[in-house]
């Protein structure tokens, strides 16, 4: 492991308590009482603040669905994991026996220790440091939000909810061929509409088609 120095230097930041940053790369194989898993849970939360702050700030015309969508892109997995990569955590992670043998740390050991460095650093520093931290490491990740789209069926919940306070209705009516490759046929209609019909491998495939062409019909995008 690695001098926290060289990540506290990295990420900017001084600890004023250093038990905390130390707790935070703490995995439970290595001490099942005193370990990160409480500041993960915490991280978890501050970011997900920050960032539903931040998209509300940026997007103020969107929809909750829309934003939504935006704020799944930023909070998942493979991007804690990029960023604790960039931040090369798995330098100064402390852990039991059995992974110190292994090659490659776990991903979701790495990404749980960047959500665990975050809870450290907003019990250290409050909000304010923490939102920094978060804003400068997630910027790439919030520049690319705006260029998520919202697949066809969640734009037509979407459509159908603001301008007639209704869900789309679907129905299957066909299902057909081998259970390993098995073929739907779907319809769907909001009010007032005729019916539309998608195929597809999967009930979800075939519900996204079926929305998909009505959404055409309306010629919205």
């Amino acid at each position: 492991m690695q001098n926290q120095k060289i990540l506290e230097n990295k990420i900017n930041i001084k600890f004023k308590n250093k038990s905390l940053l130390s707790l935070s790369l703490i995995h439970k194989s290595f001490n099942l009482l005193s370990n990160n898993e409480k500041l993960e849970f915490l991280g978890d939360r501050v970011l997900a603040l920050v960032l539903s702050k931040k998209l509300f700030n940026m997007y103020p015309y969107e929809s909750e669905g829309s934003l939504d969508k935006k704020f799944a892109s930023l909070v998942n997995r493979k991007t804690c994991l990029k960023i604790s990569k960039i931040l090369e955590l798995e330098k100064f992670l402390v852990l039991g026996n059995t992974y110190k043998k292994k090659i490659k740390i776990e991903d979701k050991i790495l990404g749980d220790a960047c959500e665990a460095l975050i809870g450290a650093i907003y019990l250290d520093s409050g909000y304010k440091v923490v939102e920094g931290f978060i804003l400068q490491f997630w910027n790439h990740e919030i520049k690319k939000s705006a260029i998520v789209e919202i697949d066809s069926k969640t734009k037509l919940q979407e459509y159908s909810l603001d301008r007639y306070q209704k869900l789309p209705t679907y129905k299957v009516l066909t299902y057909k061929g081998p259970q390993h490759n098995p073929s739907y046929k779907v319809s769907v209609k909001i009010y007032n509409s005729k019916f539309y019909y998608g195929i597809g491998n999967s009930k979800k495939i075939a519900e996204h088609d079926a929305a998909k062409k009505l959404l055409k019909d309306l010629k919205i995008k």
